[in-house]
């Protein structure tokens, strides 16, 4: 085991729409009335937290109807052959559905939902969703298990501890402009070999070793890990 590779994976937005999840800002066009930081960020929960529950709701709907495309399965092979941990922007669980066992959830997870007063009480919703009145063990209402605007990203550190030992960095559909997690290709060693995987390509400057390929997650993954299983 301590001979394999270590490959660590960045997915984004762009993979999980290839399964027909909307983008957060294109989720619905009941929603664009509204500003985002109404309903992602705590002002907005302080707000009209039951607004909040409701999008969040909606968004669950949509990803339980989703299923894990031919990047997400890909990937999983990956798992058979080298050290493989997956760093994921997504909040939905395509990644486990499809079989990935290791995986960091930078932004939370929408199928959980979490105590407000007490971030370590956290619960699997499975087929429920959250709505007012529904709370956690010591009484207080539940939220869903993301992280909003404004939130630190507590699993940040770890993800960077990760990507420093990576031998392959893979980012695939990421738009590269939300951060913190836009950053961790800074931490990748330079003689590391690193792939970005989109159908549109955002600008990311010079990188030793790297490699594009623009296309879709769903072609060009699948395409890459066949060849890595070659090396």
């Amino acid at each position: 085991m301590s001979n394999k590779k270590n490959i660590v994976v960045l997915t984004g937005a762009g993979i999980s729409a290839e399964s027909g999840i909307p983008t957060f800002r294109d989720i619905d066009g009941l929603w664009q009335k509204y500003d985002f930081m109404e309903l992602a960020s705590p002002q907005g929960w302080t707000k009209d937290f039951k607004l909040v529950l409701e999008f969040y709701n909606v968004r669950r709907k949509k990803i339980r109807e989703a299923q894990p495309n031919a990047a997400h399965l890909a990937l999983v092979e990956l798992e058979h052959i080298y050290n493989t941990i997956i760093i994921t922007q997504n909040v939905d669980d395509l990644h486990e559905r499809a079989g990935s066992e290791k995986i960091l959830h930078l932004h939370g997870e929408i199928m959980k939902a979490r105590s407000t007063v007490d971030e370590n009480l956290n619960y699997d919703l499975g087929d429920r969703d959250i709505y007012p009145g529904d709370t956690c063990e010591s009484g207080s209402q539940l939220r869903p298990d993301v992280v909003w605007f404004g939130e630190a990203v507590p699993m940040f550190d770890e993800a960077i501890t990760f990507v420093q030992k990576a031998d392959i960095f893979i980012i695939i559909g990421s738009s590269l402009q939300v951060y913190p997690a836009a950053a961790l290709i800074r931490y990748v060693a330079e003689d590391s070999k690193k792939y970005i995987i989109d159908k549109k390509i955002p600008e990311v400057g010079y990188y030793k070793n790297l490699e594009i390929i623009e296309q879709p997650a769903a072609i060009g993954v699948p395409v890459l890990v066949n060849k890595l299983k070659q090396i």
